[in-house]
């Protein structure tokens, strides 16, 4: 199978063009060649650039299956899809959970959940405006493609390589064990995925020539945030406290966490299409025992995420004993 990669050498697209080389694809990839430089050797590199739209590097060539890893707005897509032409078999697009609407939406919800309404008058990338973009995206896709059009839509991915750092700050944390700050509810439900879990779906996908939209969650087995903490610490041969304390003073975004006990749902997803279709489901013990070991072999660099170990000892001491609200 002859597959082009737009994106594939940061976190997810790395992920997916490793998994179709192990089975003998042949890949291809499209990016403007600015990082990866060394991963992949003699794989084909197509430079562009999706923000000035150019895809000149893509005159040329077929492939039986395209893989979209780096399509954001429905510029990008559509001007991909247009280079293309008729030159590519099927499109995979790789979407988000934020296309879909949160109000009303149950445990279990399943890829049939009414969507947010598409966005195309903005490229800017806002919490409001990512989703309906995506929307928007996936619209193009399927009108273009129809039968040869496939939506992946992972929960939140976490794995080796990981730059958003969500999953590796937890950890991180718990790996050093002690009274662990937790500005939430432990009985928060979370879904993750592992990247290579994720992966293996797309390439099962392709092979297997699949339409349609299909949801990339796990782990196995349910979990809460707390649950997920306490798997981290013994991962890593620690143990860690949990301590609940008041969310004031709390960056707006923090690691895994749902502020409103409305969006819980929104980490119950029903995976079972993605299951029959090939989905694995990678222990999370697994996950994070190689998270921790690629993380320390980086050198545990500076994440975004989440509290700095000086900020959580002033927290704890501050609320000593602090209880949330249930």
């Amino acid at each position: 199978m002859r597959i082009l990669v737009l994106g594939g050498t940061l976190f997810v697209g790395r992920a997916i063009v490793e998994d179709a080389l192990r089975t003998g694809a042949e890949v291809t990839l499209f990016g403007r060649g600015r990082t990866g430089a060394g991963l992949f050797p003699g794989v084909p590199r197509l430079i562009g650039d999706r923000e000035t739209g150019d895809y000149g590097a893509l005159r040329d060539g077929r492939w039986d299956a395209v893989v979209d890893v780096s399509g954001y707005v429905p510029r990008h897509v559509g001007q991909a899809m247009d280079a293309l032409g008729d030159r590519a078999g099927r499109y995979l697009f790789v979407s988000s959970h934020a296309v879909y609407q949160q109000m009303g939406v149950g445990p279990g919800s399943t890829e049939d959940t009414p969507r947010r309404p598409p966005v195309r008058h903005t490229e800017e990338l806002r919490e409001d405006t990512y989703g309906p973009l995506k929307v928007a995206c996936e619209d193009d896709v399927v009108a273009r493609y129809g039968a040869r059009a496939t939506l992946v839509r992972p929960g939140r991915v976490a794995g080796p390589h990981d730059v958003q750092g969500a999953f590796t700050y937890w950890v991180r944390r718990a790996a050093r064990g002690g009274r662990v700050a937790l500005p939430a509810d432990p009985g928060q439900p979370v879904q993750v995925i592992d990247s290579r879990d994720l992966a293996r779906l797309v390439v099962q996908l392709l092979v297997d020539a699949r339409p349609g939209a299909f949801h990339a969650v796990g782990p196995d087995e349910p979990t809460t945030l707390g649950g997920l903490i306490e798997t981290c610490a013994r991962v890593a041969g620690t143990e860690a406290e949990i301590v609940p304390v008041p969310p004031e003073g709390r960056p707006p975004v923090f690691p895994l966490v749902r502020t409103e006990r409305t969006e819980w749902p929104t980490q119950q997803r029903s995976r079972a299409r993605a299951r029959a279709a090939g989905l694995p489901a990678t222990p999370l013990e697994v996950t994070a025992a190689d998270v921790l070991a690629w993380d320390r072999g980086c050198g545990e660099p500076p994440l975004e995420a989440g509290y700095s170990p000086e900020e959580e000892r002033a927290l704890l001491a501050r609320y000593d004993g602090a209880v949330l609200d249930g």
